[in-house]
Parts: C-alpha cells; structure tokens; sequence
C-alpha cells in the first residue's frame, strides 16, 4: 500500500468515526429533546408499567409516520425518531464502507460489505417475524 492509499484509508476511517459519533448524538439529542417534551407535557400522569407496554401507537409504527408526527412535535414520535436514528447509524456506516471500498477499487472488501448490508437490512425488515 502506498503513501496515498494510506492516507485515503486513514480519511476513510476518521470519516467513519465521524459518522458514528455524530449519528449517536443526533440521535441521543433528538430522543432526549421528546422526552423533555413528553416529561413536560405529561410528567405527572400515573403510569402503570402494565398500560405502558400495551402496543404501539399507530403513529409510530412506520418511519414516515414517525418523521410526519416528530416534525409535528409529537413527543412519543421525536423519541421513537431518536431511536430509528440509532439504529440507522451503523447501518449507514456499512454502505459508506461499501462506497468507500468501491472507490479504492477494493471489490472483494466491497462484496462482503454489500453482503453485511444485505444482512442487516433483512434483519431489519424481516427480523420480527
């Protein structure tokens, strides 16, 4: 490996750690911002941990019914957001590899990284039953 192919690889993986510390405070932000919001709002309503685990609200069981609730400023929706967030961070991650190894022309590296991304999105769209 040459000079310039290790500074390339040594961008690669700061902008890689770039992209996960940013993503997981974007993410904690977004979700600490809707549970100031949610506390706020119903901080004194009685729970029980019963009722608290009784299905999901319809608005929060897509990711554009997520995003369309959060920008209203639904609390449960910048939380549920928060979260989509996180786990949209290494999976982010994986096709950024896959770019950054098709870039350097590094196709064996980019097969097993495509691969890694079929995973997990299969795992995310087909995981829960």
């Amino acid at each position: 490996m040459s000079v310039p192919d290790e500074q390339a690889g040594h961008r690669v993986e700061a902008m890689l750690g770039h992209l996960l510390r940013y993503g997981v405070l974007l993410a904690a932000m977004v979700t600490a911002i809707g549970g100031s919001i949610y506390l706020i709002a119903q901080g004194n309503d009685r729970v029980s941990y019963k009722s608290f685990g009784d299905g999901v609200a319809p608005e929060l069981r897509s990711p554009s019914r997520v995003i369309v609730n959060a920008a209203g400023g639904n609390s449960r929706a910048l939380m549920q957001l928060g979260l989509l967030l996180l786990i949209a961070t290494p999976v982010a991650r994986v096709a950024f590899s896959a770019l950054a190894f098709a870039r350097q022309r590094d196709y064996l590296y980019v097969g097993m990284t495509l691969f890694v991304f079929a995973v997990l999105l299969f795992s995310l769209f087909h995981g829960g039953g």
